[in-house]
């Protein structure tokens, strides 16, 4: 029977884990399931309270902390973002309306960022903006 209780209670942690977010109550869950396995192999109360004090210390200050930084690392700029800050070679003059540029080894239909630059052939330019398949650039000098 405390057995049960012990998996009803870590089972509920678990659930509740769903709108708190911060993996504490995961933790403590998943310590409530390690002492519902302990009660029911040993069938003594004491042992499976120790296991849950054990298991839940171990989880809250070893595991927690490890999956907290991996859940809130920064974020990788991927696809289109990844190109934003890129730089670029111009290999048909850019302008207002049009042109084209080598962004990561692929040719590139771009625009200039303001419409009065024009960008030679060889200019380095930087992706402000990707609109589209259009790279929105711009040239520190003109």
């Amino acid at each position: 029977m405390a057995a049960l209780i012990w998996l009803i209670g870590g089972i509920a942690l678990v659930a509740a884990e769903v709108l708190s977010g911060d993996f504490v109550l995961l933790m403590l869950g998943a310590a409530a399931l390690a002492g519902a396995g302990a009660e029911a192999l040993f069938g003594v109360t004491a042992i499976s309270a120790l296991v849950f004090a054990v298991v839940a210390l171990g989880l809250i200050t070893v595991a927690r902390p490890a999956l907290k930084r991996r859940v809130n690392a920064p974020r990788v700029a991927d696809n289109v973002a990844a190109l934003v800050g890129a730089q670029a070679v111009v290999t048909a003059t850019v302008d207002g309306s049009g042109g084209r540029v080598r962004l990561h080894g692929q040719e590139w239909s771009a625009r200039a960022l303001d419409a009065t630059q024009v960008l030679e052939p060889g200019a380095t330019v930087t992706v402000m903006e990707i609109s589209g398949a259009t790279a929105v650039v711009w040239a520190d000098r003109v």
